[in-house]
């Protein structure tokens, strides 16, 4: 039987609601819900508080907790865990709200006036399309005073002008330090571990520059399709579903400088810089640095699939299901050093990791003539979460100098036998807490899609289209790539 750990944890909390609007959706029950229920048994919500999931309409409660208690169950390892579910379970209200208006929220702004000294945390899972009129529906219901907090979901937004314009309807009811803009990538243990291993070990801090580092990779690679998204990843693509944010928050957390502390102002600030520093893209460098491609039929995990068309049911779809960038961030730490980002559906193999590849030592003084292997550090994110350092290592024997790239791994499962929480866990309770470290601002917001819309706009500029590449494949390879293109693949890791 799992049980409460409250030993392990001090801080109290204050009481607190959590409102989730989309509270019967896919997101909630996968994910907010669990990530509660963890923090729960955990023993770290030492406090009162309640969840109440707020439907469009109103399910059936023994469909809904059905549903809760599969997607807890498959959460953990734990068998006994009945009572936990049950314990939580409890604290879930479930209110219908058809529209978002003051009668809409009628029977929310009852709930909440049993509960006047909570603070409220509204948790927006839903389209962006809905920010708006739900949080101009919650201030005229009197919903939200200077303790609420509001969590967004992505996307915010499909262009710096819609970006803009959600944030401002947002703002007419949540000040900036209320508002969290949540990115999963952000929580993960391994990307919190990339602050600890660049700021904490004078070995990597010394060689994090342009005079030791050759280029960066950081990819994003999917083996599933488009499954039940088709709707909405056909109005975003590759792009804006996976680089606009969680690529770039990768590649910010990878080229910031240190921040004076770990305060969020301080830590927002540094990532600011970078992207405010990514070099913006032309109808000429458009078409040399970048590459786009849609899946078509092949085979994933030994199955024929479909192709994206015939996944989204639309046969004139020029969605991109493929993305890879060559981006430069202009200041003086990162001269001249390429960043590769590249992200696809329906590839090989699933897995996210970034890849420090270190320069050619400057004389190789050894007799033999084989290469010598540039150092690497991986930071792999999923499936598995690790750290590797690659280096050159003498093979054992009297056979003279031979030597081979041997990998010193950080294994977290081998290393830290505890249960890692999920990155959704560390998010949400960050937002209890009032910490928006993990959290976008809108200026990185404003910023991201600046540099977005440098790619989007000069991709319509020069007509750039789509090369199709094999379901369960690598994306486009030599022999479709034109010969300016060749740096996709020649760095590609796997």
């Amino acid at each position: 039987m799992q049980t409460k750990k409250k030993s392990k944890h001090t801080e109290v909390f204050e009481p607190f609601n959590i409102i989730v609007f989309g509270g019967d959706g896919d997101l909630a029950l996968r994910k907010i819900y669990p990530a509660l229920f963890h923090r729960q048994i955990d023993g770290q919500l030492l406090c009162e508080y309640n969840i109440v999931a707020i439907t469009r309409k109103n399910p059936k409660d023994s469909s809904f907790f059905d549903d809760l208690t599969k997607f807890l169950k498959e959460s953990t390892n734990e068998l006994d865990i009945d009572k936990d579910i049950h314990e939580f379970s409890s604290k879930i209200q479930l209110i219908e709200a058809p529209e978002a208006s003051v009668e809409g929220y009628k029977n929310l702004s009852e709930y909440a006036s049993k509960y006047p000294n909570y603070q409220n945390i509204f948790y927006f899972s839903t389209p962006s399309s809905a920010f708006g009129p739900i949080s101009k529906a919650l201030k005229e219901s009197g919903l939200v005073n200077k303790k609420s907090k509001v969590v967004l979901e992505k996307p915010l937004g499909y262009s710096l002008e819609s970006s803009k314009s959600i944030n401002e309807e947002i703002t007419k009811t949540f000040t900036e330090q209320q508002i969290y803009r949540i990115d999963h990538y952000l929580g993960k243990e391994t990307v919190q571990n990339l602050m600890v291993l660049r700021f904490a070990n004078n070995l990597f801090e010394r060689a994090w520059d342009s005079e030791h580092i050759d280029n960066i990779q950081i990819t994003v690679s999917e083996s599933l399709g488009v499954e039940k998204r088709a709707s909405y990843y056909d109005n975003s693509g590759a792009l804006l579903d996976m680089v606009q944010n969680h690529l770039l928050q990768l590649l910010c957390l990878v080229a910031m400088e240190p921040p004076h502390t770990l305060e969020a102002e301080e830590v927002r600030n540094e990532k600011l810089k970078v992207l405010r520093a990514l070099r913006l893209f032309n109808k000429k460098t458009v078409q040399s640095d970048t590459v786009k491609g849609q899946y078509t039929r092949g085979f994933a995990n030994g199955k024929e699939v479909q192709s994206y068309l015939e996944d989204i049911e639309k046969f004139n779809s020029k969605t991109e299901t493929f993305v890879a960038i060559k981006t430069y961030v202009d200041n003086w730490r990162w001269k001249e050093v390429p960043f590769y980002l590249r992200t696809g559906k329906r590839m090989l193999k699933r897995y996210s990791e970034i890849v420090i590849n270190f320069k050619e030592v400057r004389h190789n003084i050894f007799p033999s003539k084989e290469k010598l292997n540039n150092n690497k550090l991986i930071i792999r994110l999923q499936p598995e979460e690790r750290i590797e350092l690659v280096q050159m290592t003498k093979i054992p024997g009297p056979g003279g100098y031979r030597y081979k790239p041997i990998a010193l791994k950080l294994d977290y499962l081998d290393s830290f036998k505890e249960r890692f929480p999920e990155a959704y866990e560390r998010l949400i309770i960050d937002v209890i807490r009032g910490n928006q470290t993990l959290f976008m601002s809108q200026n990185e917001l404003d910023a991201a899609w600046t540099w977005i819309e440098s790619i989007t706009s000069n991709w319509k500029a020069s007509g750039q289209t789509n090369i199709l590449y094999e379901a369960g494949t690598w994306g486009p390879g030599d022999d479709i790539l034109d010969e300016g293109s060749t740096w996709i693949t020649k760095t590609w890791k796997e």
